[in-house]
């Protein structure tokens, strides 16, 4: 694989250009400007680029192991996670009251980019400790935020989330799993998970698991499910690792990718854990971590995506096969053949697209945290909740179809596997699933989100958009985002207030159409941006908006007409017949 090249001018194109980082800084009172947000992520690039790329094929072949009951992680893995430690990124977008630097979430939702296209599996160590931590903060007692935080926020301990049972996937009220009050406020849990990333490794330090579980008077259902914080070692009273948990690693999943990950059956037997949040309220205070991983999750989707069309883009330009356009012309390139041009477009438009959305959404996350105006907060909080769903499933949908494109670039060497691009793929499939699956974003888009405030949030951020397009009114691309934006708007009309098989029937396509959308607005301002300027990055950003708002943009009007068919063609066929 050729090595890989972080998106550092890119990233300064949408501060700078497109998103207003500077004055978005300012009205939060911070004194952070383009310019040095640029030099963090430049050093997360050299990172990810001289220290976690080259490990990420050879982790993928070694995988992870079980040796003497312990985890075993890939040679250079443990020394790649304690350089990852030293320089301080566990720590880049924590809150300052847990020993984080507090800067703003959009350079650790690029961090996270990065991450996932130089070496997913090792991102998701710094990734769920990151959104342990958060539950922690939000929802534990003083003491257990004194004992185990800001260790974590250092990345001196890991966090990971053990929720899912064999009979309790999507559905956790199945949950089995059993916590026993103690005598000393403590509880004992035991019971088994499964699935569970990161649930051990050799980096040494301690492993926080935030574990679901009932308590003996629980009722039954979702709201009799409690929180349990359960450490691999049991800290004493100078927080050192005095003594092991009665938990273990029964074995390891084998996998259709993330080899490098360790993905973990966990056996808790009366291991000693405290309780997080209120008791039979845990999947309130869980949901707390999984919001914040649904985010990072699509920018595994993205970054993955990233990753591939750099690959395809440097074997498409050097692979010579098959005449130019003239019958004169002698082999040429591959990127001169239309259909290939039409794969890296396809990929390029939605990687460019989605980097300043998440972009984007990153900075309203900062506004919902720190803006001195209640509103303000509130406001953008609502478009942080509107828009969680489409990041994690349209970019992780687009993620996958992206490395599928991107192999397809490479013919039959991309099915081989010294060049990287199968295990790119097979990396990608995970993040459709994990955090929520992609089917339930959906549904959640359309059976919550679009009625939250009610159904003022949905209509708030589609005026956003109706603003830059008056402003942009004579943009080349502007008719396409709004003949879009008016198919969308006009669905969401029709899914307020639908019965429940209709939303179903609609979610993801709807979903996708939703995602669509607010990639062409991301184009709409990046257009903008980019005929105010004349460098090379420029010209190529008017170009791809013009590809994505003729070529891809259109689909939104296929996928309405599918979904308006309602879901009667869905549940014709009787079950017997399937």
């Amino acid at each position: 694989m050729d090595a890989y090249v972080a998106p550092v001018e890119d990233y300064r194109f949408l501060l700078s250009q497109v998103l207003g980082f500077d004055l978005e800084m300012a009205e939060l009172g911070s004194d952070l400007d383009t310019e040095l947000a640029v030099s963090i992520l430049d050093e997360a690039g050299k990172l990810c680029t001289e220290v976690l790329h080259p490990i990420n094929q050879s982790g993928d072949e070694e995988g992870s192991r079980i040796v003497d009951g312990e985890v075993r992680t890939p040679a250079g893995f443990s020394n790649a996670y304690a350089t990852f430690r030293d320089a301080g990124w566990p720590s880049l977008s924590a809150d300052t009251a847990h020993g984080g630097q507090g800067l703003p979430f959009v350079l650790q939702l690029w961090l996270d980019e990065m991450l996932s296209a130089s070496n997913l599996s090792f991102g998701l160590f710094p990734a769920l400790t990151r959104g342990a931590a958060e539950a922690i903060a939000a929802h534990a007692t003083d003491a257990v935020k004194s004992t185990y935080l800001s260790r974590m926020v250092s990345g001196e301990w890991t966090g990971v989330m053990a929720l899912t049972e064999s009979s309790a996937g999507s559905d956790l009220s199945l949950i089995k799993t059993k916590a026993s009050p103690q005598a000393d406020g403590s509880h004992t849990i035991t019971g088994q998970k499964i699935f569970i990333s990161s649930g051990d490794h050799d980096f040494g330090g301690n492993i926080i698991h935030l574990v679901l579980a009932r308590l003996p008077d629980a009722p039954a259902g979702v709201s009799g499910i409690s929180l349990f914080l359960v450490p691999k070692f049991l800290p004493d009273a100078a927080g050192a690792c005095a003594r092991r948990n009665t938990m273990a690693v029964g074995s390891l999943e084998h996998k259709m990718g993330i080899h490098a990950q360790p993905t973990c059956v966990m056996n808790y037997d009366e291991a000693i854990g405290w309780l997080v949040g209120e008791p039979n309220r845990g999947l309130a205070a869980m949901f707390t971590m999984m919001n914040a991983e649904r985010l990072m999750v699509g920018m595994q989707g993205l970054g993955v995506a990233a990753s591939a069309y750099q690959q395809a883009a440097v074997y498409a330009k050097g692979r010579s096969q098959g005449r130019g356009a003239s019958a004169a012309s002698g082999t040429v390139a591959i990127v001169e053949h239309v259909d290939v041009r039409r794969m890296l477009l396809d990929v390029r438009s939605f990687v460019e697209g989605g980097r300043a959305l998440a972009g984007w959404v990153a900075l309203q996350v900062d506004r919902a945290r720190k803006h001195p105006d209640p509103d303000e907060r509130t406001r953008a909080d609502g478009f942080v909740a509107l828009l969680t769903p489409v990041i994690k499933a349209a970019f992780t949908d687009m993620g996958f179809e992206s490395a599928v494109q991107a192999q397809q670039v490479f013919g039959g060497h991309g099915y081989i596997r010294e060049w990287g691009m199968e295990q790119l793929v097979r990396d990608a499939r995970i993040a459709q699933i994990y955090e929520g699956t992609n089917g339930i974003q959906a549904l959640d888009l359309v059976g919550r989100k679009l009625s939250m405030a009610g159904g003022t949030v949905v209509d708030a951020y589609f005026a956003l958009i109706e603003g830059d397009l008056d402003r942009a009114a004579d943009g080349s691309i502007a008719k396409n985002v709004v003949t879009a934006l008016e198919t969308l708007r006009g669905i969401t009309v029709l899914l307020k207030g639908a019965d429940p098989q209709t939303l179903g029937a609609a979610a993801v396509d709807y979903l996708r159409m939703f995602a669509l959308v607010s990639l062409g607005w991301m184009w709409l301002r990046m257009e903008c941006a980019a005929e105010q300027g004349s460098t090379p990055l420029d010209r190529a950003k008017i170009d791809i908006a013009r590809y994505f708002a003729t070529r891809v943009l259109p689909r939104v009007s296929g996928m309405a007409a599918t979904l308006s068919s309602g879901p009667e063609p869905i549940m014709a066929l009787p079950v017997d017949a399937f």
